[in-house]
């Protein structure tokens, strides 16, 4: 990579781990229409070492005698179950990320009664939004600008985790990038070695030919 290049990748890394880490600061509720067959996901892209911290709730305005209920399952990006919940109506999940990538969230009715399907409600946080800024500011006895410097403090320190996991990720493509182009290299000096080789065979073949048959 050129400086050039390498100078116009920087602001874009300053650009992603503000965005990230201004969606850390905030929770995100939203709201999912469960039909009575069927399952509504919802994913997020995580870095590792992250807390996450959700609750889900179903709404029954439109349900007054019939109370459904719903399975829950959340799996990693490879995979594994980090929590999985059936027969629920309230919950939550809690967890702290292993793996870097997208963390899905899947809901569906499971009990007999589902009319024509539910509301869920899913406050889903992430980082810093995890955090109980009532209890810390009780428990360090700080308000006001003290306890805004507190939450600058720690967002600053959010952007500076995600502008090292940004430039670790950039660092990995790269490498990626730089094998793939030398592996394509050598397989295109490989495939012209080739051709050469058969050319010259084939003269060699049809030289041969021709001068049996007198041709030449």
């Amino acid at each position: 990579m050129t400086a050039a290049a390498g100078a116009a990748t920087r602001p874009a890394l300053v650009v992603g781990a503000l965005v990230a880490a201004l969606m850390m600061l905030g929770s995100e509720a939203v709201w999912l229409d469960l039909p009575p067959s069927g399952t509504k996901c919802v994913s997020e892209e995580i870095q590792p070492n992250v807390v996450v911290v959700a609750d889900y709730m179903l709404m029954y305005e439109a349900h007054a005698t019939a109370h459904p209920t719903v399975a829950v399952k959340v799996t990693s990006p490879y995979g594994n179950t980090v929590h999985h919940k059936e027969n629920a109506t309230v919950g939550q999940f809690a967890f702290t990320t292993s793996e870097a990538g997208n963390y899905l969230a899947c809901f569906w009715l499971d009990s007999a009664e589902k009319g024509s399907g539910v509301s869920l409600n899913l406050d889903w946080k992430i980082g810093i939004a995890t955090k109980d800024w009532d209890s810390v500011a009780k428990k360090e006895k700080i308000e006001g600008v003290e306890l805004e410097l507190a939450k600058l403090e720690a967002a600053v320190e959010s952007i500076h985790h995600n502008l090292l996991y940004l430039k670790a990720r950039e660092a990995e493509m790269r490498e990626v990038s730089e094998k793939t182009n030398s592996r394509v290299a050598w397989f295109s000096i490989l495939s012209l070695g080739v051709c050469i080789v058969v050319s010259a065979l084939q003269l060699w073949h049809l030289q041969g030919f021709f001068q049996k048959k007198k041709l030449i």
